[in-house]
């Protein structure tokens, strides 16, 4: 149901005035750490399946909440229609219902999108990430109704802005009050600090809000209240990190979060320097048959690779760590 919203008022008022009245249930019922997936690739450049297969096994065993496949750690932009509805149709039968999967829809071409959503939903996929070009408020307003009409039961808006705020708080209200289905925001903004605590005070708390590249600064999300967070790589390490938090010890979270900061200070560097080093760390692992990528991507030559290698070196030993840790509790 659509109805019109004073934003002034609403962005200078308590949070319960204007907006989708808290019922008293939780928001979508996704907390904790949500994988997503990297493509791996084979020798021959397509799509190793075995292998995302393994990552999605091995990522449930850690405890993660759900995945997100395909976005743009996937390098999504580079595979055709057709490979995004397999990985989807993959991933799924892998979880078999364990939690939830989010299928991306991340495309500039509006048709294009909803050709997508419309064969996630056939696949019963439920769950949809929206990714929409902004040129302006009614031309984002205008896709995000179209891509809505086909129909998923929960939508999740990617806010991302490798540079500035994003999305502006007033769309977001609007989109949220007017759209049922629109339950999730993954912020991906520079700062995401301060818009996390905005979005949750302003809804209620109603809609999810998780945390996408800024994971670096997940310690601070957790103090904001952020429901999730979307890393690509160190299921376990992640895993643990809000386990220890959400069981109120948060020294101990706060110091293993600690131990890898110089890893996320090394991957976070640029896209795709993170899309390199986790399909790295995922074959250095096992994981993965090998950490291929797909061009055009930025180089990650010989000082990357020794540097990165020394990460991982460290990500694999305190996950070892943690799994003896857990077995003998």
């Amino acid at each position: 149901m659509t109805k019109d919203i004073d934003y002034n008022t609403v962005l200078n008022s308590p949070p319960s005035e204007g907006l989708r009245e808290a019922s008293g249930e939780a928001p979508f019922p996704l907390f904790g750490i949500v994988t997503v997936l990297n493509t791996p690739f084979k020798t021959d450049n397509s799509i190793d399946f075995t292998s995302l297969r393994k990552n999605v096994r091995y990522a449930l065993d850690a405890g993660v909440a759900g995945f997100l496949v395909p976005a743009m750690a996937s390098e999504v932009y580079k595979l055709s229609e057709t490979e995004r509805i397999e990985m989807v149709a993959a991933v799924l039968d892998e979880v078999n219902g364990k939690v939830p999967v989010i299928a991306g829809a991340g495309e500039t071409d509006l048709v294009k999108s909803k050709r997508l959503i419309s064969e996630y939903i056939r696949l019963g996929c439920k769950n949809v990430l929206f990714q929409i070009p902004f040129q302006n408020e009614n031309q984002f307003k205008n896709h995000f109704s179209e891509l809505a009409e086909t129909g998923p039961e929960m939508i999740m808006l990617q806010d991302w802005d490798a540079s500035g705020y994003g999305l502006p708080d007033k769309l977001i209200l609007e989109l949220f009050e007017t759209v049922e289905a629109f339950r999730c925001l993954k912020v991906e903004t520079v700062p995401a600090g301060v818009k996390y605590s905005r979005i949750l005070e302003l809804t209620n708390r109603q809609l999810n809000v998780s945390g996408g590249w800024a994971v670096s600064q997940m310690i601070e999300g957790l103090k904001r209240g952020v429901h999730t967070f979307m890393p690509t790589g160190m299921h376990k390490i992640y895993c643990e990190i809000y386990r220890l938090w959400k069981s109120g010890k948060e020294t101990e979270a706060e110091n293993l979060f600690g131990e890898i900061l110089p890893v996320l200070a090394f991957s976070n560097q640029h896209l795709d320097i993170s899309i390199h080093f986790f399909k790295r760390l995922l074959f250095k692992q096992g994981i993965y048959s090998t950490d291929l990528v797909r061009e055009p991507i930025l180089p990650f030559d010989s000082i990357h690779r020794e540097i990165a290698d020394r990460h991982i070196e460290k990500i694999i030993t305190i996950e070892n760590q943690l799994k003896m840790s857990n077995s003998n509790v």
